[in-house]
């Protein structure tokens, strides 16, 4: 259906106000009037109070008139419930080389109900916004108002599962809570556009991989309002949807814009698996609506989200079990290089790499298909710990932030190696004659091989399946590099001279060529490198990773500024740290971090992390005399490369013991199995209508828990009827998420679990599980209804169901609103008229939000508070084993002492034996940090956030245990670990 157009504008609210809010004199514009050429990237972006203008044209952004690369990486705030938290994953992102951060807003998590919308707390989008522009990086907001991202529902809240109107489409119900949704997000993004000065929001994403309904009307239409309502509410930065493949979806001119043209972006998603051959999707490719960035010629290339990894789901399947360490290890640094470096040969210059730091999908917030940890394989570990995939990211990062001439580069002649299994990209940047080749060897042994038409004759080596980016006629500063045979990272000038940092794998012998018309002094600082001048050229060479960072100056061909060439290998890349302040550029040597560099007077004030014992090595600019290093005074001396050298190391971190995890004290809960418990209380389940996809059985009452309520966490059921001692069984069909079960008992005895299926690779994507449960009556239950014959008894089947969340709606079927819980209760021998009462989650948590907490007893009743008085409870020891059906709580406290100059991220590990089937809900100091199940795995390890976690203080560790009776349930073991330490971080506020 496609909206009237008095429905439509009414909905979206009035075009011309958002026209009037940008202006005639839009901040935003596409491709200048004539090509913008290559210079200077734009400053660091800040909160700035000035107004800035973006466009673009088929190369690259244009911000203020100068190109801009985007490397971005992908965070959710809300998979880091911790505030404090969100500065840390930021500072480590900028000082890797990321410019930008793109961030999904999830609608499930700021609304609780129609018309409640939440920004405060850990939901706070405004806090983060700020922190990034403190930061200095940009951000690419992408709020939906579905964002899939593996998130309950794929970001759409649990009330919307059981209202009228189908979504993502032009239908006025829906698109009236849409309206309301952006309203209010967009009124906290507003504030904080790069355009207006006040925060550095550069990017806006409208609606999420949205391939259903292209070309028809309601599609058309939906698209349209989403644009009008948008720029009605004052965003005028660039506007762009996410092309689920290479399909040419939603490219400019595919629907209406309000008159408006040239202010949207065609971007695309690629998530390559790594035994493939990567492909083309742009300048090399097969061209037209398919071929990726030649889908939308007049725009720059653009991927939203490429590959930083993958999502691995209960069970493990697609790694073999191995979970994340699977996933990072199949798509390693390597990986990254091979990939995203020939992307950029394909002119694709707008690059956010999902995920950049994965998080935790904690309490309900995980869709089916995910378990609790979404590390994903990425960059930052869940822990936040730097990966060895920071190495190529690192360098890449760098490199598009220091070398413009990447930001414009067209499709050169073609060149060969001299041997074939090294395929070669040639691009020229035709305003400053550089060249550039990306080297790609997709073979599984190293390949050594010459570049005779791009004259390079000397060996340049690839090694196996990976990729490395060399140039020539480059500029170094001052003076001009003929060509090199490892990757450029940098070239900045510090002080009085340019610095040139080249990066490779250990072990390359690196060979770097520049023009000198006068014979120069080369002056060699570090033992490993060499030189010899010939003809107007000087060529260096250097091995990489021999004895760290290896130093040659050169000076005396003429030229004023003297060029500092710096040869590292990735160990050491990782560790070059360049910064840009209002007073001039540093480069930091030494640190595993450095978080920021103020200058002040004669002084680098620096910040930032060390793990072990490291020196620490300053370029700056002139008069920059003396250093300190998180407030302490550095004592240095003026090296030979015109640095300023600690002469003594910075002190790495002692890594904090954690205490063990005893004192518990133990409870069982589900009185609700119980036929005397008192259900008055709870909502009668009597409706005879859903607008659920699911479809009610004729003649009975729905049971889905969406329809009363219960959006998150278990859900009770008690059906109550008259006696009928001819039952002979109970049949239970119910729907859920992945691993969903259920448990039955009839007046109190135990009738068994049901319990969906593993999934395995071919079935690891699916949403929505349905079964049937069939349970005969124990035979102690059927001798007593026999020997009482009273047909005025009343019975009691009670049903607790785990629905493990919504389904996620990425073909835009509606398959969010499939049903969770019971669907259909029948009776063999007999069909007894049941009354049915439901209960879930209570009131949401103000502080945690409606994602926190289920429908357990203890839940309910605060047992997983740290508040909660537990005195009466049972002492007890782990491991415990029990044969039980049904909820066990578990609970101790414990107290850290770390010290105040320490990050600790801590981990809380479960372990068992593997036959033994339960399940744990994981709160520490009343927040759900996730869900394992012993028998289905693969995680183990579960990471507590600080802020979460009181590192200095008394903490409260809560486990809700869910057997089936079948097995003996544990725990057995549970205790803390350390999963990475650092002397630094950030300060942490208690949440």
């Amino acid at each position: 259906m496609e909206l009237s157009r008095r429905t439509f504008h009414a909905l979206a609210g009035t075009a011309a106000l958002g026209f009037a809010l940008t202006g005639s004199g839009s901040p935003t514009s596409a491709g200048p009037a004539r090509p913008v050429p290559t210079g200077p990237p734009p400053p660091v972006p800040s909160a700035d109070g000035r107004r800035h203008e973006i466009g673009f044209d088929r190369h690259s952004l244009l911000v203020d008139g100068r190109r801009l690369v985007l490397w971005s990486g992908e965070m959710h705030p809300f998979r880091l419930p911790s505030p404090s938290l969100w500065r840390d994953v930021l500072e480590k992102m900028r000082a890797h080389g990321y410019n930008a951060v793109s961030v999904y807003v999830a609608w499930n998590y700021h609304s609780p109900a129609p018309g409640r919308y939440d920004f405060t707390g850990v939901r706070d989008l405004d806090l983060f916004l700020r922190m990034a522009a403190e930061t200095g990086l940009y951000v690419i907001v992408r709020p939906g108002p579905y964002i899939s991202a593996e998130v309950d529902a794929g970001g759409f809240p649990g009330w919307l599962t059981a209202t009228e109107g189908t979504a993502r489409t032009a239908d006025p119900t829906y698109l009236r809570y849409v309206g309301e949704w952006l309203t209010a997000v967009n009124a906290v993004v507003a504030k904080r556009l790069f355009t207006r000065g006040t925060g550095t929001v550069l990017l806006y994403q409208v609606e999420n991989e949205y391939d259903a309904h292209v070309g028809e009307p309601t599609g058309r239409a939906y698209m349209s309002y989403l644009y009008e309502k948008v720029r009605a509410d004052g965003i005028d930065v660039p506007l762009f949807h996410n092309d689920k493949g290479r399909n040419g979806f939603w490219a400019p001119g595919s629907f209406r814009t309000g008159g408006e043209k040239g202010r949207w972006l065609y971007g695309f998603d690629g998530y390559p698996e790594p035994d493939r051959v990567p492909p083309d999707w742009g300048y090399f490719g097969p061209g037209g609506a398919r071929g990726g960035a030649t889908a939308s010629p007049r725009t720059p290339g653009f991927l939203p989200e490429f590959g930083g990894g993958w999502f691995d789901p209960w069970g493990g399947a697609p790694f073999d079990g191995k979970g994340y360490a699977e996933a990072r290890r199949t798509r390693d640094a390597a990986y990254e290089r091979r990939f995203c470096l020939t992307n950029l040969a394909n002119g694709i210059t707008l690059h956010n790499v999902y995920m950049t730091f994965g998080g935790t999908s904690w309490g309900w917030l995980p869709a089916p298909v995910v378990y609790t940890s979404y590390d994903y394989g990425a960059a930052f570990d869940e822990a936040r710990n730097a990966t060895a995939k920071l190495t190529a990211m690192h360098q890449m990062g760098q490199l598009l932030r220091h070398v413009p001439d990447l930001a414009r580069l067209n499709r050169a002649e073609a060149v060969r190696a001299t041997d074939e299994r090294i395929k070669v990209y040639h691009l020229a940047n035709p305003d400053t004659g550089a060249h550039v080749y990306v080297l790609r060897n997709d073979s599984d042994e190293a390949v050594t091989a010459t570049l005779p038409g791009a004259g390079i004759k000397v060996p340049v080596t690839v090694p196996a399946r990976d990729a490395k980016l060399i140039a020539a006629g480059l500029r170094l500063g001052k003076r001009t590099m003929v060509h090199s045979t490892v990757q450029l990272m940098l070239c900045l000038n510090a002080g009085r001279q340019d610095i040139a940092v080249f990066a490779g794998r250990r072990g390359d012998l690196a060979q770097v060529v520049l023009e000198c018309a006068d014979e120069p002094t080369p002056m060699r600082l570090d033992p490993e490198p060499a030189w010899a001048y010939n003809l107007g050229k000087l060529n260096v060479t250097a091995p990489l990773g021999a004895g760290g960072l290896s130093r040659v100056r050169v000076e005396g061909d003429g030229v004023d500024t003297p060029l500092l060439l710096l040869f590292a290998d990735d160990a050491t890349a990782v560790r070059l740290w360049p910064y840009e302040t209002p007073s001039g550029r540093l480069l930091v040597y030494g640190p595993a971090l450095l978080r920021s560099a103020e200058l002040r007077g004669s002084t680098a004030h620096l910040t930032g992390d060390t793990i072990g014992e490291t020196g620490l090595e300053v370029w700056g600019p002139p008069g920059i005399t003396r250093v300190t290093w998180n407030g302490r005074p550095v004592p240095t001396r003026l090296s030979a490369s015109g640095s300023l050298l600690a002469l003594r190391p910075l002190a790495g971190v002692t890594r904090p013991v954690p205490p063990a995890l005893d004192g518990w004290r133990r409870r069982t809960e589900n009185p609700e199995a119980e036929p005397d418990f008192d259900d008055s209380g709870w909502t009668t389940a009597d409706r005879k209508t859903t607008f659920s996809t699911t479809p009610v059985p004729e003649g009975r009452p729905v049971l889905f828990a969406d329809d009363y309520g219960f959006h998150y966490g278990d859900v009770w059921y008690r059906g109550e009827w008259t006696d009928d001692s001819d039952i002979e069984s109970v049949t239970l069909a119910y729907s859920t998420g992945t691993q969903g079960l259920l448990m039955a008992w009839l007046d109190g005895e135990p009738l068994g679990t049901h319990r969906m299926p593993v999934p395995d690779k071919d079935r690891a994507r699916q949403g929505t599980w349905t079964a049937e449960a069939g349970f005969a009556l124990p035979k102690k239950l059927r001798k007593k209804w026999r020997e009482e014959r009273d047909r005025s008894a009343r019975h009691v089947l009670s049903v607790l169901v785990r629905p493990m969340q919504h389904d996620m709606d990425g073909k835009a079927l509606d398959t969010h609103k499939a049903a969770r819980g019971l669907t259909a209760v029948t009776f063999g021998g007999a069909d007894p008229e049941v009354t049915w009462r439901i209960q879930g989650a209570s009131v949401p948590d103000p502080v945690r939000g409606p994602l926190n907490n289920g429908g357990l007893y203890g839940e309910r009743e605060g047992w997983h508070l740290p508040e909660y008085d537990d005195g009466d409870w049972q002492d007890t020891r782990l491991p415990r084993a029990d044969r039980r059906q049904g909820v066990t709580w578990y609970r101790t406290d414990f107290r850290l002492d770390v010290d105040p100059g320490v990050d600790a991220s801590i981990g809380l590990v479960l372990d068992d034996d593997p036959a033994h089937a339960y399940r744990v809900q994981i709160f520490l100091n009343g927040w759900n940090t996730g869900q394992y199940i012993n028998d289905v795995g693969p995680q183990h390890t579960f990471v507590l956030p600080n802020g979460i976690l009181r590192t200095r203080g008394s903490n409260t560790l809560a486990l809700a245990v869910l057997s089936d009776g079948t097995t003996p349930s544990g725990p057995r073991e549970v205790r803390l670990t350390v999963l990475g330490a650092a002397a630094g971080g950030v300060p942490v506020k208690r949440l």
